[in-house]
């Protein structure tokens, strides 16, 4: 399963140790490898970390059609998630620990024994990572390292909960005291986190008796891990830890994928590409590198048609779509009012509750759309509890602005609604302006003077129209009556 993998793994006993208390594992049809160091003293470490790797082991073997299935990319019935993957993962961590734990149990003297974890299962172009206490991961792609891994310590715990900053934290002797472990209880809280892969990615498994003496500059950790010789490099690690104090058991499983096979350099811009529009948007732009790592692992890319409908109007949705490639309108009531590209994403609300979608949204051209589902969202929150925090604490400010886009249109409508009517006062003047001109018009008639049948008709009607009653300006209750046969005011009384 793990094709196009070539690896080099090592270990040794450090300068300081009497035992070897770390263990690995490689398995090259799984694609499995595995790296644990024991802890617990009279040789209850090495117990525990062999234990733990091979009940690790013997559990993932069991699943193996799972992982096929999963790299066959099937359908239907028989389609494997990612979750599905990790659920497996996590299961066969914790049948682990218990293992361990009731090991301690039967023997008083291994009483509290237990290991770190830390695996990595590559199933086609996806690295499953999971991991308990504080053996790290790390990724080298393009010259860049990442710690994929975050060490399971009283440092990180105290930063994450915000009890201490990280300077103070610092300054902590017992700082570096694990906080998790397989083994210690019968449930060891693993974490996980899937990686695309690209032709070229580098990655090293490593127990702490490797890393603390590189940590501290990763350039060169990043140019040791790459260079081409793999057995070399981890030989090179070995006796440079050796050399800088060797004060614990080395361990490293280095990793080099897709080697000899051309990179993709189109897969390398759009996994890039994915990180970089999730980390733009409102809702995850507060979450760190890791975090948005975990939001990538619950995300699908779904292609679309021109004209394709990705939303429809009036139906209940439970997705959030991001562009990714191409172009969208928003059509509502069959007319489209706005037209998104590359990096908008419509339906974020849809993660957090149901209730019809307000507008359609469909295809202009053929499209990508990152998708985010509710369920995955809600597995991830309940999962991550830092990161659920972070989350709605942006979900609540997205409601926030809507509710005070909303009170701004509503003021608005109230002002336009109780905004004085002058329609009638317009036509008012209107019919009074058409019978001045009118009437001067009359007035300006020489007496006797003869027109035509049809103008003396007009004239005839024009004389039998009803008096025009005008309210006077000053006094409301008096009117001026215009009397059209004499042409004179004559004020007077409305009765």
């Amino acid at each position: 399963m793990g094709t196009d993998v070539s690896f080099s793994s090592l270990t040794d006993v450090g300068r300081k140790r009497e035992e070897n208390e770390d263990n690995f594992l490689v398995d090259e049809s799984l694609g499995l490898y595995v790296v644990c160091d024991g802890m617990g003293g009279h040789a209850a470490g090495e117990v525990a970390s062999a234990l733990a790797v091979r009940t690790f082991h013997e559990e993932v073997r069991k699943e193996g059609e799972l992982l096929s299935d999963y790299i066959e990319g099937k359908t239907g019935a028989a389609r494997v998630s990612k979750r599905e993957v990790t659920n497996m993962l996590e299961y066969a961590v914790n049948r682990a620990s218990a293992r361990v734990h009731a090991e301690a149990v039967k023997d008083p003297s291994k009483r509290g024994m237990g290991t770190t974890l830390v695996a990595v299962v590559i199933c086609g172009q996806t690295a499953f990572v999971i991991y308990v206490g504080d053996s790290r991961l790390y990724l080298v792609r393009d010259g860049s390292i990442e710690q994929v891994t975050e060490d399971h310590n009283v440092l990180n715990e105290l930063v994450k909960r915000k009890k201490m900053t990280r300077e103070k934290a610092e300054k902590l002797s017992q700082k570096n005291a694990i906080t998790r472990a397989v083994g210690v209880y019968e449930h060891a809280e693993p974490d996980t986190i899937v990686l695309d892969l690209i032709a070229g990615d580098r990655i090293l498994l490593c127990s702490d008796g490797l890393y603390q003496y590189f940590e501290d500059d990763l350039t060169d950790l990043s140019e040791r891990i790459c260079e081409v010789d793999l057995q070399d490099t981890m030989r090179a690690f070995i006796d440079d830890a050796n050399e800088r104090g060797g004060s614990d058991n080395i361990t490293g499983v280095l990793l080099s994928y897709g080697e000899g096979v051309e990179r993709d350099e189109e897969r390398a811009r759009r996994l890039s590409l994915k990180r970089e529009l999730l980390a733009k948007m409102r809702l995850f732009r507060p979450l760190g590198d890791r975090e948005l790592l975990r939001v990538l692992q619950v995300t699908d890319v779904v292609s679309y048609d021109d004209g394709d409908n990705i939303m429809t109007q009036g139906e209940s949705g439970e997705e959030l779509f991001i562009v990714l490639e191409g172009t969208i309108d928003i059509v509502r009531g069959g007319a489209v009012i706005a037209t998104l590209q590359q990096g908008a994403h419509v339906g974020e609300m849809a993660l957090v509750r149901n209730q019809p979608r307000s507008a359609s949204v469909r295809s202009r051209g053929p499209s990508e759309m990152m998708v985010i589902r509710r369920a995955d969202f809600f597995e991830l929150l309940r999962n991550e509890h830092a990161l659920a925090v972070k989350l709605l604490w942006q979900f609540l400010g997205v409601v926030a602005d809507r509710l005070a886009d909303t009170s701004r249109e509503l003021g608005q409508a109230r002002e336009e609604l109780e905004a004085e009517d002058l329609t009638d006062q317009l036509f008012e003047e209107l019919d009074m302006n058409a019978f001045a001109h009118s009437r001067a018009q009359h007035l300006s008639t020489p007496p006797g003077s003869e027109g035509t049948d049809e103008e003396d008709e007009e004239d005839d009607e024009e004389m039998d129209r009803p008096t025009l009653v005008v309210p006077s300006p000053t006094h409301p209750d008096e009117v001026n009556v215009i009397d059209e046969s004499s042409g004179l005011d004559n004020p007077g009384k409305d009765n």
